[in-house]
């Protein structure tokens, strides 16, 4: 069994909302959970008949006992946790801040802390918060579908937790996530593993063979919940990269008027004369989107190398930067992400987005000796860096 423990690389900057949401479950357990789970019901809350009704009142079971066996936080998962069988929409939202115990939201926060900041990076805060929300409900959907009319409530955040990880598995293969792996008392130790086996054995293993042949009614999982979030994610990243190709393909590549400026060099006279120095400071100086599209690609790589090789590292990041959001479509845009890692690897504390750089590098290259390269970095980035959580 291994528990995972971090994953590297991880993003530059903050994972507010990952953060916030973490905040929220935490914040919902210790003002209403635990409180309420060591209180009794209130004898004239309408919501403790429903609950003895539907646990039902056979034999010599009294209403005494049942009561006796009753939190009032059992009365509050009738009430917000989602049940089938009771179609309730305000439920698909609630039922996703609510958790059985402490261990059932420690579990849900671990992953949502190792895996929810590099989605929320690929995504963006807002949209990242909108698709945590849609991968919940619609795993309490993809739930409902085969618990018929259940009363039983389902309650926890994992549904939209999974989703997140759907989305991880797809836009990050090659990260790695460093494992706690034990089999008392023979191993006990950490290692690191690539993210598509934890999160692809997480599927398949914990999911989908328990959810095949197992039952949630008696191991308490909502498995079906994990699968349909997990499905979710896929299916959300997926489209948006679909979103996104069609995006630059519908674009294109902006046309170039009549006479307009095809080279560096015929924007920067310094060029022809052999002074790079005064051709980079001359593109830098561009600072209009339109007339830095019509300088050629190579040029603008020329530029940027020799940044690279002057020391000028913040003023060669900015070239390789403004390259990639500018020119997606470019088909040396493989050289740009290379470029921007180099530059990044000279500032200690851009290590991680270097890596992720230099990982687009690999993925785009569209030669050998650019991939070789690549991978050299990547592996003197691991061999030198001590991973985050």
């Amino acid at each position: 069994m291994f528990i995972p423990l971090s994953d590297t690389p991880n993003p530059p900057g903050r994972g507010y909302i990952t953060w916030a949401l973490i905040a929220a479950n935490i914040f919902i357990y210790l003002l209403l959970t635990l409180p309420a789970s060591m209180s009794r019901p209130d004898l004239h809350d309408p919501v403790l008949l429903e609950y003895l009704q539907m646990v039902g009142l056979y034999g010599k079971v009294s209403a005494r006992q049942v009561y006796n066996s009753v939190s009032a936080y059992d009365l509050l998962i009738l009430k917000y946790g989602f049940r089938p069988g009771v179609f309730d929409p305000l439920t698909l939202l609630t039922s996703l801040f609510l958790h059985g115990g402490f261990m059932h939201l420690a579990g849900n926060m671990l992953f949502l802390f190792i895996f929810g900041d590099n989605v929320e990076f690929r995504l963006g805060r807002f949209r990242y918060l909108l698709v945590y929300l849609l991968c919940g409900v619609a795993s309490t959907l993809f739930f409902a579908l085969f618990a018929g009319d259940s009363q039983v409530p389902l309650i926890g955040a994992s549904g939209a937790i999974s989703g997140v990880l759907g989305c991880y598995f797809l836009w990050y293969p090659r990260n790695r996530v460093r494992c706690f792996l034990f089999l008392f008392p023979f191993i006990m130790t950490s290692i690191y593993l690539s993210a598509r086996l934890v999160l692809g054995f997480y599927l398949l293993i914990d999911n989908l063979v328990p959810f095949l042949f197992a039952s949630s009614a008696t191991s308490g999982v909502a498995y079906g919940a994990h699968i349909g979030g997990f499905l979710t994610g896929l299916a959300v990243a997926g489209i948006a990269d679909q979103y996104y190709r069609l995006r630059l393909q519908l674009k294109g590549k902006p046309a170039k008027a009549e006479g307009s400026l095809a080279s560096l060099q015929q924007i920067c006279p310094a060029v022809g004369r052999g002074d790079l120095a005064g051709a980079a400071d001359c593109y830098l100086g561009l600072l209009d989107r339109d007339e830095r599209l019509q300088v050629d690609s190579a040029d603008v790589l020329v530029v940027g190398n020799f940044m690279l090789e002057k020391g000028r590292f913040p003023e060669a990041l900015h070239v390789f930067r403004r390259f990639i959001s500018e020119r997606q479509n470019d088909e040396r845009i493989d050289q740009a992400y290379l470029g921007a890692g180099k530059a990044m690897l000279q500032q200690p504390r851009y290590q991680t987005s270097a890596y992720h750089y230099f990982l687009s590098a690999l993925d785009l290259a569209r030669s050998e000796q650019l991939a070789a390269e690549a991978r050299m970095q990547l592996r003197l980035i691991e061999k030198h860096r001590t991973p985050e959580g």
